[in-house]
């Protein structure tokens, strides 16, 4: 409700006013950036497809007769499996999104 009976501010007054509004604009901004960097961010996230569907395990990847896996270890790209086998302990690595083996490192003789 404005009055038409109001003085004018003075000069100092009104650089001021200014100034606090320039400051707020740039604040409010700022924020609505923050906020559509975020919704973008999840919206990305959340719709990207890249390596999401996993397929189907291969069943004819080739495993030693009486082997056994002794300890397990992952993390969100791999699987490691210490399997003992007839000739030794070995450490086998898988890829967890495609479930390709990476590669085996023989640890030596029997434990």
């Amino acid at each position: 409700m404005s009055d038409n009976n109001e003085k004018p501010l003075d000069p100092e007054a009104a650089r001021i006013v200014a100034r606090v509004r320039r400051l707020m604009m740039i604040a409010s901004m700022t924020t609505f950036v923050a906020v559509a960097v975020v919704l973008g961010v999840i919206g990305y996230r959340f719709f990207r497809t890249e390596g999401r569907v996993q397929p189907a395990m291969d069943a004819s990847a080739p495993w030693p007769n009486g082997a056994r896996v002794i300890s397990s270890a992952m993390n969100d790209e791999q699987l490691a499996l210490t399997i003992e086998t007839p000739t030794g302990v070995e450490l086998r690595f898988y890829d967890l999104r495609t479930y390709k083996p990476l590669g085996r490192l023989p640890l030596g003789g029997k434990p």
